[in-house]
């Protein structure tokens, strides 16, 4: 199968077990994701040189949880200071909330077409689709997100959404959907799909973007970007519309550099990006550019709820840089599409249960050995690894029962056998006597225990416990 095949795929988070046997069967998307997660994973080690970066981390986090610990007051200090800015703020509930208001500001404008920066919040509320059912094209202009639009698949990373594709396959990709010549010259490529992007530019009604950091203190809007697109689609087009989760807000624009350099060395082992964008509100009477008009959408979609819970809180913490992919073992062997979800990986695991529900990613939060290396890396402290098992509680039901879905994977049969087992083990006579049944008969237990036997051997009961051994032990050393 190659990546082309993709295209005609639906993958969805309820078929994640074979979604990802398919792809580690798949020699080119394990040697892609392979070549690709070991650089990511040099450059970020080789970024932090001799920085403190457990202080650096510490300072993260805390701007991280300052920020939500102030969330509702922020958010509203947020709307007053971009209002005062010429901004205007709407809020929506949920991702088809998001989108019906994007869509009326764009019909308001007579927008036709619309030109697209990188925004992982545009993908989690589907608004290409939603836009394009409106009779509006939606281009996204992000080098990545391009190639995956026209290969009509969907960003297999948050950072680096053409990840999965090498060097030919992107050739192949341009050459069949613009025209362009087959070649491994990456400079090529690059120019021809900038030239045609270009255009588009001029041409959009309307520009939408991300928002990376909401500063509450000013009213700005800041966006980390590489390629100028952004800066592109926020300046160019005559209407402007941002879109982000209200968890987005930090409260001062001092906070803004910590994070920035956690942002980009976690993310791309940049120093810097390339842009830094900073929009604090449409263009002014004596401004020669920038857009006429500036909204800024603020987008719940779940994550008040997620709010409400002081242990889960800290899935809000996360700033979009894509190290807990980089560094995980399940991740790198399987890829982003495997999961079926807008975010994959660590932080997809603990963040789409909230959004589309234990019921349809009942599996995700199970995809994972629990090796702690996305927590280690993340830099802002976000204990992945406990949310990862607050959630499978979730999902048997024996956590709190706050999360849609809860309770999905209760088995009564599994939990009787568990509570058959506990009870044994709190009484010693009964564990003895029953070990030592288990040992007589362990030529009847069987060699077949569902998939976990697929490649391994069954474990049988020894025929003399070890009680047993050190009983006769002593007795024997008595005896001597």
């Amino acid at each position: 199968m190659s990546m082309q095949d993709d295209a005609v795929q639906t993958f969805t988070p309820r078929d994640f077990h074979r979604q990802a046997h398919d792809a580690l069967g798949n020699p080119q998307i394990r040697a892609n994701f392979r070549k690709a997660m070991d650089g990511l994973m040099t450059k970020r080690h080789d970024s932090f040189g001799d920085w403190d970066l457990e202080t650096l981390r510490e300072l993260g986090a805390n701007i991280r949880m300052r920020a939500l610990a102030k969330l509702p007051e922020l958010l509203e200090q947020l709307e007053a200071n971009c209002q005062a800015n010429g901004i205007q703020v709407h809020w929506a509930e949920d991702g088809e909330e998001a989108c019906r208001i994007i869509r009326e500001l764009c019909e308001a404008r007579g927008a036709k077409a619309v030109i697209k920066g990188k925004s992982m919040v545009s993908e989690e509320m589907h608004l290409n689709e939603h836009l394009e059912a409106a009779g509006i094209e939606a281009l996204e202009s992000d080098l990545g997100e391009y190639l995956v639009q026209l290969n009509q698949q969907t960003p297999s990373h948050i950072i680096m959404p053409a990840i999965h594709l090498n060097t030919d396959e992107i050739s192949d990709i341009l050459h069949d959907k613009t025209g362009t010549e087959r070649t491994r010259d990456v400079d090529y490529m690059t120019a021809a799909a900038r030239s045609q992007l270009r255009e588009r530019f001029m041409a959009a009604d309307v520009g939408i973007s991300g928002v990376n950091f909401a500063v509450a203190e000013t009213g700005t809007l800041c966006l980390v970007e590489n390629e100028g697109n952004g800066r592109m689609t926020t300046a160019v087009p005559p209407m402007h519309i941002a879109v982000t989760g209200i968890e987005k807000v930090v409260e001062h624009l001092r906070d803004v550099p910590p994070l920035y350099a956690l942002l980009s060395r976690s993310a791309t082992g940049q120093h810097v990006t390339t842009y830094f964008n900073m929009i604090s509100g449409p263009r002014k009477a004596q401004e020669h550019d920038g857009p006429q008009a500036v909204h800024l959408v603020l987008v719940d979609n779940g994550r008040s709820r997620i709010y409400q819970d002081d242990e889960l809180l800290d899935t809000l913490r996360c700033i979009r840089c894509g190290a807990c992919m980089n560094h995980c073992p399940v991740y790198t062997r399987v890829g982003g599409h495997t999961y079926g979800t807008t975010y994959p990986g660590p932080i997809g695991s603990i963040l789409m249960p909230h959004m589309l529900g234990l019921e349809d990613t009942k599996d995700l939060p199970s995809a994972s050995s629990l090796c702690g290396a996305c927590g280690e890396v993340c830099p802002v402290k976000i204990p992945i690894p406990d949310l990862l098992v607050r959630l499978r509680r979730e999902a048997v039901g024996e956590g709190r029962g706050n999360v849609p879905g809860a309770g999905v994977k209760r088995n009564k049969k599994e939990v009787a056998a568990w509570k058959s087992f506990q009870w044994l083990a709190t009484h010693p006579g009964a564990w003895r006597s029953g070990t030592a049944m288990a040992g007589k008969l362990n030529m009847l237990m069987p060699s077949k225990l569902g998939s976990w036997t697929d490649h391994r051997t069954a474990p049988k009961p020894a025929k003399t416990t070890l009680h047993a051994l050190i009983k006769r032990h002593r007795k024997q050393r008595s005896d001597v």
